[in-house]
C-alpha cells in the first residue's frame, strides 16, 4: 500500500531544509573560498557587506542542512535574502526574472517557511528534542 500523501509531508520538509541548505552553504563558500572553481564573483574582501553575507550562507547553511538550531538559522539566512533583494537586485529594476532576484527571494520565503514550521524529522534538532524530558 502506498503511503498517504499527507504523511509524506514532514519527510519533504526535511529534503526541502537539507537541498536548500546545501544550495545555500555553497554561495557562502564560492564568496569566502573561491569553491567551488570557476564563479564569475571574486572573494570579497574581509569584513566587509559581502563577506558577512558570505559568512551567514556558510554557517547558516550548514547549520540549516544538519538540522541543528534551524529555526533561529533559517530566520536569519531569510533576513539575510530580504536585505540581498533590495539592496542588491531590486534598484536594478521592479521584476525579479530581470533584475536576477528570483533565488533571492524564493530563498528568503522558503527560509522563512522553515523558521516557522521547523526542520522536519531528519534533523539534529529532533534528535536533540527526543532525549529532552517533555516539558508541562
Amino acid at each position: 500500500m502506498a503511503p498517504r500523501p499527507s504523511s509524506l509531508g514532514p519527510i519533504l520538509l526535511s529534503v526541502l531544509r537539507i537541498v536548500a541548505g546545501l544550495l545555500f552553504l555553497e554561495h557562502g563558500a564560492i564568496k569566502l573560498f573561491g569553491f567551488p572553481p570557476g564563479s564569475p564573483m571574486p572573494m570579497p574582501p574581509a569584513m566587509t557587506l559581502l563577506w558577512f553575507a558570505g559568512l551567514i550562507e556558510l554557517v547558516g547553511g550548514t547549520l540549516i542542512a544538519l538540522g541543528l538550531f534551524t529555526r533561529i538559522a533559517a530566520f536569519i539566512c531569510s533576513g539575510e535574502m530580504a536585505v540581498a533583494y533590495f539592496m542588491g537586485h531590486f534598484p536594478h529594476g521592479f521584476f525579479p526574472a530581470n533584475n536576477m532576484g528570483d533565488a533571492a527571494i524564493l530563498y528568503c520565503f522558503v527560509f522563512l517557511y522553515i523558521a516557522a514550521v521547523g526542520p522536519g524529522p531528519w534533523s539534529l534538532d529532533a534528535l536533540r528534542s527526543r532525549g529532552r524530558p517533555s516539558q508541562r
